[in-house]
């Protein structure tokens, strides 16, 4: 039952980097007068904002990729899923930090909370060695 719900979390997590990508493409506004990834603090001075937003889009989507291939890869027995599971996460809070606006409002709009579920996933599958699923 734990494999499913965490393969299950691990899918959704990948889906909502998914939501993130078609913000910054102006696909849709995740709410009113988000801008992200405008402002960008690493990048706003060496690219513009198409470039931007198209490196933010792309990012967002491999992270997407995979969280959801680490997540089927948990739901299937296989053992490699952790593995890759640490390189998206790390991954996917670089990219949220790297395209944070350097301001401290507004931090779970900055995909904060990403990288807080990152950290935690980190601590729990290599620190805690969470869960000990055997297969």
């Amino acid at each position: 039952m734990l494999r499913f719900l965490l393969g299950g979390f691990f899918l959704l997590h990948g889906m909502v980097h998914l939501l993130y990508a078609g913000q910054a493409l102006r696909f849709f506004e995740l709410q009113p007068g988000l801008v992200w990834p405008e402002g960008a603090w690493a990048f706003s001075k060496v690219l513009d904002e198409q470039a931007m937003r198209m490196l933010a889009a792309i990012a967002c989507g491999l992270a997407a990729v995979g969280f959801v291939v680490s997540g089927s890869g948990l739901l299937v027995r296989q053992p490699w899923w952790r593995s890759l599971l640490g390189g998206v996460a790390v991954f996917s809070a670089v990219v949220f930090v790297l395209f944070w606006n350097g301001k401290m409002q507004r931090l779970p709009d900055q995909g904060w909370i990403a990288v807080l579920i990152n950290l935690a996933i980190l601590i729990a599958v290599f620190l805690l060695h969470w869960p000990s699923l055997d297969f």
